[in-house]
């Protein structure tokens, strides 16, 4: 799923969404391109909201600790299904 794009809870509560640039089982790290974060949307149900930021930022690599909830949005690294085969020629 590298190179998919990705939306991200944090244990926090705020959502950000990017492209998956690689995942680090040894330090169980998940590291993010093109990042946006879209704030607590309602989630938090205790302390301030958190509002959407208009930056993207480069990279953000989340722990695995503090990631509440993943889903690949656009798996782009998925395999494409096999074309058709031709059609037979009329006889």
């Amino acid at each position: 799923y590298i190179g998919s794009r990705i939306s991200l809870i944090s244990k926090s509560e705020i959502r950000y969404e990017g492209t998956l640039y690689t995942i680090n089982t040894q330090e169980s790290t998940v590291a993010l391109q093109h990042v946006r974060s879209f704030g607590t949307e309602g989630r938090r149900n205790d302390g301030p909201q958190i509002q959407p930021s208009q930056e993207v930022y480069e990279y953000i690599i989340f722990r695995g600790a503090d990631i509440k909830d993943l889903h690949v949005m656009d798996p782009s690294t998925a395999p494409a299904p096999a074309p058709a085969p031709p059609p037979a020629p009329a006889p």
